[in-house]
């Protein structure tokens, strides 16, 4: 059972950068994978990106690529997520998870954050 405090989320315009943290503790083993979702409205929820805690290898969605980047810092159990060139398509509640493979399908996540906002707007 792992807790996680997410943070970074928020307000910003199109073209801007955001950086979202999620620091996790509550387990004695580091999960195989951290990933983020996010779900917009009326949505059903997506993979963004996910990171192996011990290799460091990445996935990221087709629609992320380029413009985000994860990384974790595992000493302090924290992975975080940059955003940048954020556009409209990328307002949604974004999710930590973790979970026991390493992909970005939402059956392999057991346990979750508790989600935070994004919005992209002029």
């Amino acid at each position: 059972q792992v807790q996680f405090v997410e943070s970074g989320g928020g307000l910003v315009q199109p073209g801007g950068s955001l950086r979202l943290s999620c620091s996790a503790s509550g387990f004695t083993l580091q999960p195989y994978a951290t990933a983020w979702f996010r779900q917009a409205p009326g949505k059903e929820r997506e993979g963004v990106s996910c990171i192996e805690s011990i290799s460091g290898n990445t996935l990221y969605a087709d629609s992320v690529k380029g413009r985000f980047t994860i990384s974790r810092h595992n000493a302090e159990n924290t992975v975080y997520l940059q955003m940048d060139s954020l556009n409209s398509e990328d307002t949604a509640v974004y999710y930590c998870a973790t979970g026991r493979i390493f992909n970005l399908q939402l059956w392999a996540f057991d346990d979750w954050g508790q989600g935070i906002q994004v919005t992209v707007s002029s």
